[in-house]
């Protein structure tokens, strides 16, 4: 394993930054626009103010994601112990990512970063910043090629201790749902007992308005991101032992004392399952 991640040179990080499309909104680029972050393009600001237009609790939505991605990462490292993160699908970097949630509560937590958006490799310096004691690393890998993935992250992870595999907001990307399942079910394969899988996905069933928003967005040409029902994100965690309260709407999952009022549901669906 590497003791520290290094950053990609600048001439890698030009390169990717030349491949990046500008004429086509990008859904990462979009969420990190909706969370209150730079990276982003005209294009992008444009098409998340024609969502947010069309359906304003889009921004509801991406924050409050955010926000239990922070919660459960907490909940990981404070109550369970876990140590080491895989994050697949990572995104842009804005405030709380990964790394800094679990190394903030543990410095010697070890995180990988998975991704194949070029912008977001052009901007891996920001995501790679560790702690002293711990390490962080990206690895530009699809998420079609869960064994790859696997390969690249034991060499910073030790993959025969626990490990919590982070899926947030990224399996709505896989149009057919046996796939997206067959994806989970190969990462997790690789992953010892004792390891966790934390999914956070948009769905069905809670708000009409924004499933009608998103499936118009579909319908543009941009790449798709589809809803899906909430048994269908349940059943990704089919075999692993739930944490309490299981499969909820992302507000109600270990409500924090920040919380304003009452937390209300809305179509975002997550949950942490142990694999026995």
């Amino acid at each position: 394993m590497t003791d520290h991640a290094t950053t990609p040179d600048a001439a890698a990080a030009t390169a990717a930054k030349e491949k990046v499309d500008t004429s086509v909104p990008a859904s990462a680029r979009i969420w990190n626009y909706w969370l209150g972050g730079k990276d982003n393009y005209p294009v992008d600001e444009a098409a998340g103010d024609a969502y947010a237009g069309a359906y304003p609790g889009i921004v509801t939505i991406a924050r409050s994601s955010r926000a239990y991605l922070r919660r459960s990462i907490r909940h990981l490292v404070e109550v369970e112990g876990v140590r080491q993160f895989l994050d697949v699908g990572t995104g842009l970097p804005t405030a709380d990512n990964t790394h800094q949630v679990a190394q903030r509560s543990a410095p010697e937590a070890r995180i990988v970063y998975v991704d194949n958006d070029p912008m977001v490799l052009a901007h891996a310096r920001a995501l790679l910043y560790s702690s002293p004691e711990g390490a962080t690393a990206y690895v530009d890998a699809s998420l079609y090629d869960p064994e790859g993935i696997l390969e690249a992250a034991a060499k910073t992870l030790d993959l025969s201790r626990p490990t919590a595999l982070i899926l947030s907001g990224i399996l709505g990307h896989v149009g057919d749902y046996d796939q997206a399942r067959d994806i989970v079910r190969r990462l997790l394969a690789g992953l010892p007992s004792g390891s966790y899988l934390n999914i956070n996905e948009g769905s069905r069933g809670t708000d009409p308005d924004y499933e009608r928003a998103q499936d118009a967005y579909n319908e543009t040409g941009a790449v798709p991101y589809f809803l899906r029902p909430i048994d269908q994100i349940a059943a990704f965690f089919e075999g692993l032992e739930m944490v309490a309260p299981g499969v909820v709407s992302v507000p109600l999952w270990h409500p924090d004392d920040t919380t304003q009022g009452e937390p209300k549901p809305i179509g975002q669906h997550g949950g942490l399952g142990r694999k026995p």
